[in-house]
Protein backbone atom coordinates (compact mmCIF):
# COMPACT_ATOMS: atom_id res chain seq x y z
CA UNK A 1 0.00 0.00 0.00
CA UNK A 2 1.61 3.39 -0.63
CA UNK A 3 1.45 6.41 1.27
CA UNK A 4 -1.63 8.00 -1.06
CA UNK A 5 -3.28 4.97 -0.85
CA UNK A 6 -3.12 4.65 2.97
CA UNK A 7 -4.19 8.20 3.21
CA UNK A 8 -7.87 7.58 0.97
CA UNK A 9 -8.34 4.22 2.99
CA UNK A 10 -7.77 6.18 6.42
CA UNK A 11 -10.59 8.88 5.50
CA UNK A 12 -12.77 6.21 4.27
CA UNK A 13 -12.21 4.15 7.35
CA UNK A 14 -12.69 7.02 10.08
CA UNK A 15 -16.05 8.49 8.33
CA UNK A 16 -17.21 4.53 8.08
CA UNK A 17 -16.03 4.71 11.90
CA UNK A 18 -18.36 7.45 12.88
CA UNK A 19 -21.32 6.34 10.70
CA UNK A 20 -20.61 2.81 12.87
CA UNK A 21 -20.74 4.73 16.24
CA UNK A 22 -23.74 7.12 15.43
CA UNK A 23 -25.80 4.10 13.65
CA UNK A 24 -25.08 1.01 16.33
CA UNK A 25 -28.46 0.81 17.46
CA UNK A 26 -29.76 0.00 14.12
CA UNK A 27 -27.43 -3.18 13.96
CA UNK A 28 -28.94 -6.60 15.84
CA UNK A 29 -26.92 -7.11 19.26
CA UNK A 30 -26.22 -10.51 18.57
CA UNK A 31 -25.64 -12.14 15.48
CA UNK A 32 -28.28 -14.92 14.93
CA UNK A 33 -25.46 -17.30 14.28
CA UNK A 34 -24.25 -20.95 14.44
CA UNK A 35 -20.45 -22.13 15.27
CA UNK A 36 -18.58 -22.18 11.90
CA UNK A 37 -20.98 -19.81 10.08
CA UNK A 38 -18.25 -17.42 9.43
CA UNK A 39 -15.11 -19.29 8.92
CA UNK A 40 -17.33 -21.62 6.56
CA UNK A 41 -17.13 -18.28 4.37
CA UNK A 42 -13.36 -17.69 4.84
CA UNK A 43 -10.73 -19.70 2.40
CA UNK A 44 -9.26 -22.83 3.45
CA UNK A 45 -6.05 -21.65 2.77
CA UNK A 46 -4.26 -18.30 3.11
CA UNK A 47 -4.17 -15.86 -0.36
CA UNK A 48 -0.30 -16.40 -1.67
CA UNK A 49 -0.44 -12.50 -3.32
CA UNK A 50 -2.06 -8.97 -1.22
CA UNK A 51 -5.25 -7.88 -2.37
CA UNK A 52 -6.52 -4.66 -2.98
CA UNK A 53 -8.06 -2.81 0.54
CA UNK A 54 -11.33 -2.09 -1.45
CA UNK A 55 -11.34 -6.27 -1.48
CA UNK A 56 -10.64 -6.57 1.70
CA UNK A 57 -13.09 -3.82 3.20
CA UNK A 58 -15.98 -5.64 1.33
CA UNK A 59 -15.05 -8.74 2.85
CA UNK A 60 -15.19 -7.46 6.38
CA UNK A 61 -18.55 -5.83 5.80
CA UNK A 62 -19.91 -8.89 4.25
CA UNK A 63 -18.40 -11.26 6.51
CA UNK A 64 -16.92 -9.54 9.83
CA UNK A 65 -19.41 -7.04 10.35
CA UNK A 66 -22.39 -9.50 9.93
CA UNK A 67 -20.89 -11.83 12.47
CA UNK A 68 -20.38 -9.32 15.09
CA UNK A 69 -21.78 -8.76 18.69
CA UNK A 70 -21.79 -5.23 19.77
CA UNK A 71 -20.86 -4.58 22.79
CA UNK A 72 -21.35 -0.74 22.80
CA UNK A 73 -25.09 -1.16 21.29
CA UNK A 74 -27.62 0.23 23.72
CA UNK A 75 -29.09 -2.76 24.55
CA UNK A 76 -26.33 -4.60 25.22
CA UNK A 77 -26.65 -6.04 29.17
CA UNK A 78 -24.23 -9.13 29.32
CA UNK A 79 -20.05 -9.10 30.80
CA UNK A 80 -19.17 -4.87 30.55
CA UNK A 81 -19.28 -2.51 27.69
CA UNK A 82 -15.54 -2.19 26.15
CA UNK A 83 -13.71 1.08 26.33
CA UNK A 84 -14.88 2.24 22.37
CA UNK A 85 -15.50 5.94 23.12
CA UNK A 86 -14.60 8.40 20.13
CA UNK A 87 -11.61 9.69 21.74
CA UNK A 88 -10.31 6.19 23.19
CA UNK A 89 -10.40 5.23 19.22
CA UNK A 90 -8.56 8.48 18.10
CA UNK A 91 -5.92 7.28 21.02
CA UNK A 92 -5.33 3.67 19.52
CA UNK A 93 -4.86 5.13 15.77
CA UNK A 94 -1.97 7.48 17.46
CA UNK A 95 -0.89 4.44 18.93
CA UNK A 96 -0.68 1.87 16.77
CA UNK A 97 0.54 4.37 14.06
CA UNK A 98 3.86 4.63 16.52
CA UNK A 99 3.40 1.12 16.97
CA UNK A 100 4.01 1.71 20.19
CA UNK A 101 6.08 -1.00 22.47
CA UNK A 102 5.04 -0.62 25.87
CA UNK A 103 6.66 -3.39 28.32
CA UNK A 104 9.65 -1.29 29.70
CA UNK A 105 11.00 1.94 30.09
CA UNK A 106 13.40 1.90 27.28
CA UNK A 107 10.72 0.36 24.84
CA UNK A 108 8.85 3.54 25.03
CA UNK A 109 10.05 5.97 27.72
CA UNK A 110 6.66 8.40 27.93
CA UNK A 111 4.37 5.59 27.27
CA UNK A 112 5.71 4.15 30.48
CA UNK A 113 5.78 7.77 32.51
CA UNK A 114 2.35 8.38 31.41
CA UNK A 115 1.22 5.64 32.48
CA UNK A 116 3.02 6.05 35.71
CA UNK A 117 1.42 9.50 36.31
CA UNK A 118 -2.26 8.12 35.19
CA UNK A 119 -2.20 5.81 38.11
CA UNK A 120 -0.90 8.20 40.38
CA UNK A 121 -4.42 10.28 39.09
CA UNK A 122 -6.25 7.69 39.98
CA UNK A 123 -4.43 6.82 43.44
CA UNK A 124 -5.44 10.44 44.59
CA UNK A 125 -9.12 10.04 42.91
CA UNK A 126 -9.70 6.97 44.49
CA UNK A 127 -8.12 8.19 48.04
CA UNK A 128 -5.66 5.41 48.19
CA UNK A 129 -2.77 6.19 50.30
CA UNK A 130 0.09 8.38 48.63
CA UNK A 131 2.51 5.01 48.69
CA UNK A 132 0.42 2.54 47.15
CA UNK A 133 1.70 2.11 43.53
CA UNK A 134 0.29 -0.46 40.80
CA UNK A 135 -0.40 -1.14 36.53
CA UNK A 136 -2.80 -1.18 34.25
CA UNK A 137 -3.70 -4.95 33.25
CA UNK A 138 -5.24 -5.80 29.95
CA UNK A 139 -7.60 -8.01 31.28
CA UNK A 140 -9.47 -9.26 34.46
CA UNK A 141 -8.05 -12.16 33.75
CA UNK A 142 -4.36 -10.70 33.73
CA UNK A 143 -6.03 -8.68 36.67
CA UNK A 144 -6.69 -11.73 39.05
CA UNK A 145 -3.56 -13.53 38.05
CA UNK A 146 -1.17 -10.71 38.58
CA UNK A 147 -3.14 -10.16 41.91
CA UNK A 148 -2.67 -13.78 42.86
CA UNK A 149 1.07 -14.04 42.06
CA UNK A 150 1.24 -10.64 44.24
CA UNK A 151 -0.57 -11.78 47.45
CA UNK A 152 1.50 -15.64 46.71
CA UNK A 153 5.12 -13.76 46.91
CA UNK A 154 4.67 -11.24 49.34
CA UNK A 155 3.12 -13.48 52.20
CA UNK A 156 6.51 -16.37 51.29
CA UNK A 157 8.81 -13.40 51.19
CA UNK A 158 9.55 -14.12 47.08
CA UNK A 159 10.33 -17.75 48.06
CA UNK A 160 8.63 -19.26 45.09
CA UNK A 161 9.76 -17.32 42.41
CA UNK A 162 13.21 -18.19 43.87
CA UNK A 163 12.81 -21.88 44.61
CA UNK A 164 9.73 -22.88 43.62
CA UNK A 165 6.62 -24.51 46.12
CA UNK A 166 8.65 -27.32 48.53
CA UNK A 167 5.09 -28.85 49.24
CA UNK A 168 5.15 -27.20 52.39
CA UNK A 169 3.11 -24.21 51.53
CA UNK A 170 -0.39 -24.09 53.12
CA UNK A 171 -2.75 -21.66 50.83
CA UNK A 172 -6.00 -21.09 50.89
CA UNK A 173 -8.40 -18.44 48.65
CA UNK A 174 -11.73 -17.15 49.57
CA UNK A 175 -13.83 -15.49 46.99
CA UNK A 176 -17.47 -15.03 46.17
CA UNK A 177 -19.71 -17.93 44.20
CA UNK A 178 -20.26 -14.76 41.89
CA UNK A 179 -16.56 -14.41 41.07
CA UNK A 180 -15.41 -14.01 37.44
CA UNK A 181 -14.30 -17.02 36.13
CA UNK A 182 -10.78 -16.25 35.60
CA UNK A 183 -10.35 -16.95 39.83
CA UNK A 184 -10.55 -20.47 39.08
CA UNK A 185 -8.30 -20.56 36.17
CA UNK A 186 -5.52 -18.43 37.46
CA UNK A 187 -5.72 -20.37 40.91
CA UNK A 188 -4.51 -23.32 39.20
CA UNK A 189 -2.32 -21.01 37.11
CA UNK A 190 -0.36 -19.44 39.79
CA UNK A 191 -0.07 -23.25 41.31
CA UNK A 192 -2.42 -22.98 44.66
CA UNK A 193 -4.32 -25.74 43.63
CA UNK A 194 -8.18 -25.91 42.71
CA UNK A 195 -9.12 -28.04 46.03
CA UNK A 196 -7.54 -24.58 48.15
CA UNK A 197 -10.33 -22.46 46.50
CA UNK A 198 -13.42 -21.16 48.94
CA UNK A 199 -15.99 -20.19 47.24
CA UNK A 200 -18.71 -17.86 49.51
CA UNK A 201 -22.32 -18.61 48.48
CA UNK A 202 -23.87 -15.02 48.51
CA UNK A 203 -26.81 -13.84 49.34
CA UNK A 204 -30.03 -11.99 47.89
Amino acid sequence: MTNPEFRKYAHKLADWMADYMENIKNFPVKPDLKPGDIKSLLPASPSEEGEEFKNIFEDFEKIILPGMTHWQHPHFFAYFPTGASEPSVLAEMLSATLGAQCMIWLTSPAAEELEERMMEWLRGMIGLPHNFTGVIQDSSSSATLVSLLTAREKKTGYKINQTGFDGSEKFRIYTSSQAHSSVDKDVKIAGFGIENLVKIETDE
